[in-house]
């Protein structure tokens, strides 16, 4: 199954398990208000019509959603991402459990204030009375051709946050896990979405089931280095394993999937078997993922450390535009595996 397709039988199993659940975000229903019946749109609502999804948001995330849960499930919204977080967190206060679409990644800095001052807050200023079931989504990461104001992966910015969840699902089977986990929490959830990831296949069980928040996972056992990747970059960490054991290199591939509450046992764990680390992160390098997961082994894993941390970035740059460099700015598996043979023999 794809990512976008596990993403959207998800949702579409969240809203029938629990009819709190609801859905809003610009977009989602490609402007609801139009109702089809055997190929006649009309504007009013007509017995035997069925409100008309035109593409389910820009990368289908809730494409035929409105026709089976209808308009007051499936919120269409203005072009205002403040004033839809603000909604969607008074919503959560009184009982509901909305999902909000921020579409890209870069726009939930124009909800900044309602993300850190009222999502985030809520339950700490009202002495835990209260509960925020707040989940979001959108889709970060360069690579796709969205340019710089379309393209960001500042997950520490959301991590820095207290008060606030943050996950990073890095293939069909854990965004299933992540996304239900999320919208059943009570507090409020970020998920983050590589657009990279969107067409990527894998196995998806058709069970029920969530993935713990908190807690990483082990894509592959090694004893020589240790490559932590978060999001696309567990892709791209795993991808460099396999090159790297037609060398003689056997790598551990450590998996995040939450950045708040971060993993720290599974981190050191690994490091501790390895002694050598990898830290792969596509934010730009000050005060990313990966300097705070340096800190972090550095502080409590010191002894187990045969050399130094080393980090693959993205350069402290805006990303860019034109394709070439777009590529280069990322990162590779040639930047992981030149990291790994600098410091294996060390």
């Amino acid at each position: 199954m794809r990512y976008r397709d596990a993403f959207n039988q998800t949702l579409r199993n969240e809203l029938s398990r629990d009819p709190s659940v609801f859905i809003m975000g610009e977009d989602i229903a490609g402007g609801a208000g139009r109702f089809e019946k055997d190929g006649e749109v009309s504007y009013e609502a007509k017995k035997g019509y069925k409100p008309l999804d035109a593409w389910g948001g820009p990368f289908a995330a809730t494409k035929g959603l409105i026709q089976d849960f209808g308009p007051e499930r499936i919120k269409d919204t203005p072009i205002s991402e403040a004033g839809v977080l603000g909604a969607a967190i008074g919503a959560a206060l009184t009982g509901t459990r909305p999902v909000v679409d921020l579409m890209y990644f870069d726009f939930v800095t124009v909800a900044f204030d309602q993300l850190l001052s009222n999502a985030a807050k809520s339950r700490y200023m009202f002495g835990g009375q209260t509960k925020v079931p707040l989940t979001m989504f959108a889709r970060s990461g360069a690579g796709t051709g969205h340019a710089a104001q379309h393209s960001e992966s500042f997950y520490s910015m959301l991590v820095h946050i207290p008060g606030l969840k943050v996950v990073v699902p890095s293939d069909p089977y854990s965004v299933k896990g992540l996304l239900a986990a999320s919208i059943r929490d009570d507090d409020p959830v970020f998920l983050i979405n590589d657009k990279k990831l969107i067409n990527l296949s894998g196995f998806v069980p058709d069970d029920d089931f969530v993935l713990e928040l908190g807690k990483g996972r082990y894509l592959r056992q090694g004893s020589d280095v240790t490559l932590i990747g978060m999001s696309y970059t567990s892709e791209v960490c795993r991808k460099s394993a396999e090159t790297l054991e037609k060398s003689g290199i056997n790598c551990e591939v450590v998996d995040l999937l939450s950045l708040s509450p971060l993993d720290e046992d599974i981190i050191l764990e690994s490091v501790s078997k390895t002694n050598k680390v990898v830290i792969v992160d596509e934010d730009t390098p000050m005060c990313s993922m990966a300097s705070e997961i340096s800190s972090i082994i550095a502080d409590k894993g010191f002894d187990f450390l045969d050399a130094p941390i080393k980090k693959v970035n993205s350069p402290h740059t805006p990303v860019p535009y034109n394709r070439d460099l777009e590529f280069l700015f990322m990162p590779s598996e040639k930047r992981v595996i030149e990291a790994v043979k600098e410091i294996v023999n060390y």
